[in-house]
């Protein structure tokens, strides 16, 4: 297989509350909800462009577990973490400070890492874990 992951999409309960989150909390760009004419509004989904061409998709839990053929289970915020890498200490704490207004929860704040860098966890309104890192090792590109 060539690694070729392009839509990271994330299970939502509220995809109004979701869209807020993310578009007007944390500024990322979107034309918005799209879909909503598709029958029982299982079309309904919300797309953000990311870096490199890829993308983050928001869609109701309900749909993407139908879609998958699978029940629909309880949420888990510890199944996968979505990692947010800046350029700066400062900045972690400027991305974790932003989540908070946003409507975040801060489930550890950034802190000295065991590996030389600075981080922290939060999870979104709908409990998807977010670390925020900075790591000196790494450039990051803008």
């Amino acid at each position: 297989m060539q690694p070729r992951i392009t839509l990271i999409t994330l299970g939502v309960d509220d995809l109004e509350r979701a869209l807020r989150f993310y578009r007007d909390g944390l500024g990322l760009a979107t034309p918005g909800i799209m879909g909503e004419e598709f029958e029982e509004g299982d079309g309904a989904v919300v797309f953000f462009d990311l870096q490199g061409g890829l993308k983050l998709g928001l869609w109701p839990r309900r749909c993407l577990a139908n879609d998958a053929n699978l029940p629909l289970g309880p949420p888990s915020a510890t199944e996968l973490s979505l990692a947010h890498n800046v350029a700066s200490r400062e900045e972690v704490d400027e991305v974790m400070a932003q989540a908070r207004q946003a409507g975040a929860t801060l489930t550890k704040p950034a802190y000295e890492t065991f590996w030389g860098g600075y981080a922290g966890y939060f999870q979104d309104p709908d409990g998807h874990l977010w670390e925020v890192a900075w790591n000196p090792a790494w450039e990051v590109e803008e």
